[in-house]
């Protein structure tokens, strides 16, 4: 196993804007609380324990032991529950969606960022203890967006008509699912695996939250991965302030519009735009907006329909009918979580970043943010390859046709590279300039279009001469392109296409063991790993 890290910014793949973030340009410091470095969560630490009371801590503890009664829980794993009980015990937190078998690779990154987080502050700060918690989005209803993985190139996918919180959706209907993963995992040790993972977490559970959590323990149960699913009448109980709050003031509105003004004068384009009201109505299959007009709050696309002491009174009987929408999620999870630090990818740090006022305005701490690891995984094979080929790591991240012409210049037996030629003639024109600055001024305009002619020409000389070599090269460049499509599919980041069985076949519990060891989650550069 080797590693190599590119920074963030050098990979072309993230936004300028998490870049600016990544390297805390001052324009963006309002728009969250501390930085991710170490010496910066023991101010976390005392302001979040401050905050948070320990019957917050009862009602989390026995939400977790609920939750997990039904399934067979490590012994690391069952004393992180246990110490979320004791005030001086905090969480590290990331989220995602409850995508069929995991979903994209990234979904491992996201965890063992969160997992080696808290190993690192448990070293720095040992009189504390942290434990990893996984937010299963089991009130999401963008089922389109989870019910397939990508395998070598194909989608598997589930079909359902089911409608509501996905966390609800039934499990019918994966047996088909499970019978075409079978045949496309094949025969071996690793494949027998992940089709009893697969049948175990699908075919034994009745609903997508269940079937989700026993996957995700049997991935990472073993290092201490706590999974909630805050779908829980407990939980939503101990949310009800926060959403009064939001049904008769409408706070999330005003504070987050505002600084989305503010983000956007800095060139930002916004990911999520706040509503009226920011919260959902969820019953038998049922996840519709609720909105007000003149005095009446009603669902929509229903009947259902409340004056405002009515929904009150509806909300304190019902909390679990009431469902935060992706403004009120993350303030839902520090509300309930004695959190310190929440893990996400590019596209989540910056609807966080669109947040803050709105955590101000409920008085509630705002989390560190930490943007997750992020990887490329190269089988022992690949790297000979590539090696071979000479291309480098930072090679592959070029977009396809300045990968193509940078490999064609580089191997091929004639200087195709013109940069030279024109230089000295930008050189030779200069002392045109000179003498017609000293006879004619006049002809300076007929010395500029003829400077911009030829260089113009041999611009083109040298584009004719490029393709001609691709052709004459095109096996070699090939290969080359064949082996970036392996690493980057579609032109895309492996890790937001690739699912991990596929790696998994390969590798077995060595992917898990390897990427442990070698993702930092404060290093924030990118990982290329090579798996022997």
């Amino acid at each position: 196993m080797s590693t190599d890290h590119i920074p963030f910014k050098e990979t072309n793949y993230f936004s300028d804007f998490i870049c600016d973030y990544l390297a805390e340009k001052d324009e963006l410091k309002e728009f969250y609380h501390r930085f991710p470095k170490l010496e910066n969560f023991e101010a976390q630490i005392k302001e979040k324990k401050a905050s948070f009371n320990a019957q917050s801590r009862t009602v989390l503890v026995d939400s977790l032991k609920n939750q997990y009664k039904h399934i067979e829980t490590s012994e690391l794993t069952a004393s992180h529950i246990e110490s979320l009980a004791d005030d001086n015990t905090f969480t590290i937190t990331t989220g995602h969606q409850l995508n069929l078998f995991t979903g994209p690779l990234y979904f491992l990154y996201k965890i063992i960022s969160t997992i080696n987080l808290a190993k690192q502050l448990k070293a720095t700060y040992p009189n504390y203890h942290f434990v990893p918690i996984y937010w299963m989005a089991s009130e999401d209803h963008d089922f389109e967006e989870i019910n397939y993985f990508n395998f070598k190139g194909k989608k598997i996918q589930w079909n359902s008509e089911q409608t509501g919180a996905v966390g609800h959706f039934s499990t019918d209907g994966l047996e088909a699912v499970f019978n075409v993963i079978s045949s496309e995992f094949g025969a071996g040790k690793h494949a027998e695996q992940l089709k009893k993972w697969f049948k175990e977490a699908y075919l034994g559970h009745t609903n997508l939250a269940d079937a989700t959590r026993y996957l995700a323990n049997a991935l990472f149960g073993s290092q201490g991965l706590v999974i909630l699913d805050a779908d829980a009448k407990a939980l939503k109980n101990e949310f009800i302030p926060q959403m009064t709050t939001e049904l008769r003031d409408q706070t999330a509105f005003k504070t987050v519009s505002e600084t989305n003004l503010k983000l956007e004068d800095l060139g930002l384009k916004i990911q999520v735009n706040p509503r009226e009201i920011n919260l959902f109505y969820i019953n038998d299959g049922l996840r519709e907006r609720i909105v007000e007009h003149d005095g009446v709050y009603s669902v929509l696309e229903t009947k259902i329909q409340w004056n405002a002491t009515e929904l009150i009174e509806h909300l304190n009987e019902f909390p679990e009918r009431f469902s935060p929408n992706v403004i009120m999620r993350p303030l839902y999870q520090e509300v309930i979580l004695p959190n310190l630090c929440y893990i996400g990818g590019g596209g989540e740090m910056i609807y966080w970043l669109q947040l803050k006022s709105n955590f101000e305005a409920q008085k509630v701490v705002f989390p560190i943010l930490l943007l997750r690891n992020s990887a490329l995984i190269k089988s022992q094979k690949q790297a000979s390859k590539l090696e071979s080929l000479q291309i480098s790591n930072r090679d592959l991240f070029l977009d396809r046709h300045s990968f193509i012409n940078k490999k064609v210049r580089n191997i091929s037996n004639i200087d195709i590279d013109f940069s030279e030629q024109i230089e000295h003639l930008k050189k030779q024109f200069k002392a045109l300039f000179d003498l017609a600055e000293q006879t004619d001024k006049s002809f300076i305009g007929a010395v500029e279009a003829q400077e911009v002619k030829q260089i113009k020409g041999l611009k083109h000389l040298e584009k004719r001469l490029l393709v001609a070599q691709k052709r004459k090269l095109a096996d070699q460049i090939e290969r080359c392109t064949v082996l970036q499509e392996q690493l980057f599919p579609g032109e895309s980041l492996q890790e937001r296409n690739t699912n991990f069985s596929e790696l998994y076949l390969e590798y077995g519990d060595q992917l898990i063991l390897e990427l442990t060891k070698v993702l930092q989650p404060l290093k924030g550069e990118f990982l290329i790993l090579n798996l022997k």
